[in-house]
């Protein structure tokens, strides 16, 4: 009896600090933007830059464990200065909201489509980071009258040997999942989380402040965790469903990647999607890991204002490195 009585004691002491902790996190980083309800939940968007800019307005999507601010901090405020660019938080992440039937990519595409079509905006180019990459490409499998072009950034596109982090398949069971994600995510969480970071820029250093400037520990709240944990746990079913339909795109695409990715393998995804899309352009830059947008930055730049500059229906030459 005294053992469950200390375990149910440390539950509530850890599931109080939890509630407190989102407390402070929701204070320290507020929304920015306008919340567009669409169904299934609402997309938080920041909408910036010259309304009245030459060419396609710019959609930036982030990748896993992460909100708009990750692609706002390297491309976002720069592309601005030329462009029309729309920041926006994946539906579960950021202030965005979506439910759990909404954690397909079919469905997230849906909700942002429907929220980019509310805000009467014509067609976009989609800039897509890992995860985002695969919804992207949905998107334009889906909507491709919405999308004027594709600049994919690290992409996942393809299955993968393995699965995902046990920590999030472990969230994602009923009840026992729930429980986890409101006691030990945020604890654990804010003792791991400059680690796990800068494991995903290597072998380039994390940025200074990283974590404070794009608001990643807003990650650490019990739904958002499990929002991105569903996200992550349905990921290779939905890109193994999705592969069969690359042939058929006919939309302008440039892939980026770096040969030093480790966290999201280049030969089994930009390499292969490239190939599987006849007139993708791939460039693999040498040294160069996992975030890109952060690593090479004016090369990332270059390749947008290429493809902004491109007439619409145009097709991309052929791989290239």
């Amino acid at each position: 009896m005294i053992f469950f009585a200390i375990v149910a004691l440390s539950t509530m002491v850890l599931v109080t600090a939890t509630c407190v902790g989102v407390w402070a996190l929701e204070r320290t980083y507020p929304p920015a933007g306008e919340l567009i309800e669409v169904e299934g939940g609402r997309i938080n968007v920041v909408d910036i830059g010259l309304k009245d800019a030459a060419g396609p307005p710019l959609v930036l999507l982030h990748g896993a464990s992460s909100n708009l601010r990750a692609m706002r901090l390297p491309l976002g405020d720069r592309l601005a200065q030329r462009y029309r660019v729309i920041l926006l938080d994946r539906p579960g992440h950021g202030w965005s909201r979506g439910d759990r039937e909404n954690a397909t990519l079919a469905r997230q595409g849906r909700m942002i489509e429907l929220a980019l079509r509310r805000m009467g905006l014509p067609p976009v180019i989609l800039v897509a980071h890992s995860l985002a990459g695969a919804l992207a490409v949905r998107m334009t499998l889906d909507h491709p009258e919405r999308v004027a072009g594709l600049v994919l950034l690290a992409p996942v596109t393809h299955p993968w040997g393995g699965g995902v982090g046990i920590y999030n398949k472990a969230v994602t069971i009923p009840v026992i999942g729930r429980l986890l994600a409101h006691a030990i995510t945020l604890p654990l969480g804010l003792l791991l989380a400059s680690a796990g970071a800068r494991s995903v820029f290597r072998p380039q250093p994390m940025p200074e402040n990283f974590l404070r400037d794009t608001a990643a520990l807003l990650l650490l709240r019990p739904r958002e965790f499990l929002a991105n944990a569903r996200d992550l746990v349905g990921l290779k079913p939905a890109v193994r469903e999705q592969v069969p339909r690359y042939r058929d795109i006919r939309t302008p695409v440039v892939v980026i990647t770096g040969d030093a990715d480790n966290t999201v393998s280049p030969e089994i995804h930009a390499r292969a999607f490239a190939a599987t899309v006849p007139h993708a352009r791939l460039i693999v830059l040498p040294g160069v890991g996992h975030m890109v947008q952060y690593a090479a930055t004016e090369r990332v730049v270059r390749e947008i204002e290429k493809m902004i500059g491109k007439p619409a229906g145009a097709i991309a030459p052929a791989t290239a490195r």
